[in-house]
């Protein structure tokens, strides 16, 4: 039954952790802050006075 080699699972380790590394970079700098335009906040606030 064939195996791989020590040096196949060290390059396969590296490869997979190289793609890890390349993953969280360019989601790193993908991702886009864009800037949120605050709008007023339009909601009417009913406030009852309650009179006893």
């Amino acid at each position: 039954m064939p195996q791989m080699s020590p040096l196949s699972w060290t390059l396969l380790f590296l490869y997979f952790i190289f793609l890890l590394i390349m993953f969280c970079v360019i989601n790193y700098y993908v991702f886009m802050y864009t800037n949120p335009i605050y709008k007023k906040n339009t909601q009417k606030k009913n406030s009852l006075s309650w009179k006893w």
